[in-house]
């Protein structure tokens, strides 16, 4: 288990050197042996990334990034008002203008009815700029449902029955439609956790989302989760669901369990992945005491502590939250350790780290699932590959390269080589075991998908081979026609113990 841990002194600067022996970590109150402690900045690789031979691309992270860890933006514009993204994307502009340092690598991703890509990393403070001065902000559909009717009926020539019974009738279809937005916003929103870690999963170290947003649509209650409850027992009752844009809602109990168990989830994917989530407010500084704004910047709060980031609320400078950001990726340090309860029965377990050095402060992940990542169903795996396509910056949880090459008479061939240490394997008596599936897609203009192309490979290794695997890769070809209308394949290679998935993209060769 690999915990990301920011220790800062009173001040809020980075405190240097520190190791183990400084650490104390307990997991559900009992205390865990430390198996190494990473200080701040020593898995950061200055290095240029290297060059990529022509034909062959991967999306491994040493061909994609280098210097600190990068940071990506995510401008919610699902759970936003117009005027408050504009607000935000101006700070944004001041942070890149005043504050940007070029080794610094973002990633600008919109939200609307689903992720999108803005821009790629990159430290080029100009290319962001320009990213987000053309970027089209939109009024959130999700959030819009009717108003004034009562008005409106007032204007029919009915009697009074007949108006009362006309009253009822549009509260509750105002009440359908209100619930209806709430849980399109809670499933938009999940949506984007699930792409953002399947994205940026597989990249080094701790990787912090910087989340602004005018309030994201569902809660947890800390006081059940941090109690080792199961999150599951969390909505035996109605769930309860923040709205930045009217009154507080509450899903049905079969919503509840549902949504319940998507977020317990993607809450252990993060965990697991080192997401750490930085949501700041895009409303600036409130003055309102309503019930609506108290929830929707404790709802903020509470994600950052269950991810181990920081929620900046009520507060005018969105730039300067950007800034803090990026100072605590310099005062993070990793500890790993192996939990001395190996049981995997998707309880929570509290975490609780002490720093023995006078006046620090640490903000870490409050805790995490405990859910065993095998034996997905056929119909999951389907969907993650699904999923997977339509995403715009290539997933990282699984690494390798892909030479592509003509094969004549419209076909592609496609050589995969797979870093065996970004997949999982199962124990059997002839030694390693791999379950791994090999993806072609041909991929046409907004999105649709002609022709997919698959293999699996299924069996097991002796000890010395799979050693040589982990050291030189796993390598397996296809071949794949190409329709005409398409200039472009996606590639994929799926973990199917995990259903963790690693995608690229890449444009079709020349033809011989």
């Amino acid at each position: 288990m690999l915990l990301d841990a920011v220790i800062t002194d009173k001040n809020g600067n980075p405190v240097p050197r520190l190791t183990a022996k400084d650490f104390e970590l307990k997991e559900d109150g009992k205390v865990q042996k430390l198996a190494f402690v990473t200080p701040p900045g020593e898995r950061e690789n200055q290095a240029v990334p290297p060059t990529l031979p022509a034909g062959v691309y991967s999306n491994s992270p040493r061909y994609r990034l280098s210097g600190p860890a990068p940071i990506a933006i995510i401008l919610d514009s699902a759970n936003t008002t117009f005027k408050d993204q504009l607000y935000a994307r101006t700070e944004m502009l001041k942070y890149l203008k005043a504050q940007h340092s070029p080794e610094q690598r973002i990633a600008i991703f919109a939200l609307t009815d689903k992720l999108s890509l803005v821009q790629d990393f990159t430290g080029d403070a100009a290319t962001l700029q320009a990213a987000l001065e053309n970027l089209n902000l939109t009024v959130p559909e999700l959030s819009r449902t009717a108003s004034g009717g009562e008005a409106q009926l007032r204007d029919l020539r009915v009697n009074a029955q007949q108006y009362q019974a006309l009253v009822q009738a549009f509260g509750k279809f105002q009440r359908s439609q209100s619930q209806y937005s709430i849980a399109r916003r809670v499933e938009v929103t999940l949506d984007a956790m699930r792409r953002i870690t399947r994205m940026l999963g597989g990249l080094p170290g701790r990787k912090n989302i910087i989340w602004i947003s005018g309030g994201l649509p569902f809660t947890l209650d800390p006081d059940v989760a941090y109690n080792g409850t199961e999150l599951a027992e969390n909505f035996q009752t109605p769930m309860r669901v923040t709205s930045r844009f009217g009154a507080q809602e509450t899903l049905t109990s079969s919503q509840s369990s549902f949504y319940g168990e998507k977020i317990r989830e993607i809450a252990s994917q993060m965990a697991y992945a080192q997401v750490a989530i930085y949501p700041i407010d895009a409303r600036g500084l409130l003055i309102s005491t309503s019930q609506t704004d108290v929830d929707v910047q404790e709802t903020m709060r509470e994600i950052a502590r269950q991810t181990g980031g920081r929620a900046f609320v009520s507060r005018n400078e969105i730039d300067n939250g950007i800034a803090l950001t990026q100072r605590d990726r310099t005062a993070t340090y990793t500890l790993g350790y192996y939990p001395a309860n190996k049981k995997l029965d998707h309880k929570f377990r509290t975490i609780d780290v002490k720093v023995d050095h006078p006046g620090v402060e640490t903000t870490y992940r409050r805790g995490y699932f405990a859910v065993e990542d095998t034996h997905p169903s056929d119909e999951k795996l389907d969907q993650e590959l699904a999923q997977a396509w339509q995403d715009e910056a290539p997933d990282t949880l699984v690494a390798f390269e892909a030479q592509l090459s003509a094969a004549g008479s419209g076909k592609t061939r496609v050589d995969f080589l797979v870093d065996a240490n970004s997949l999982s394997t199962a124990g059997d008596a002839g030694g390693k075991k791999f379950d791994i599936g090999f993806y072609i897609a041909a991929l046409c203009p907004k999105g649709k998908v002609l022709l997919e192309k698959g293999t699996k490979l299924q069996r097991a290794f002796p000890t010395d081979v799979y050693n040589q695997m982990l050291q030189k890769g796993i390598h397996i070809h296809l071949e794949t026609d190409t329709p005409p209308s398409c200039q472009e394949l996606g590639l994929a290679v799926r973990d199917n113990r995990t259903a963790y998935i690693g995608t690229l993209r890449a444009p079709l060769p020349a033809k011989p």
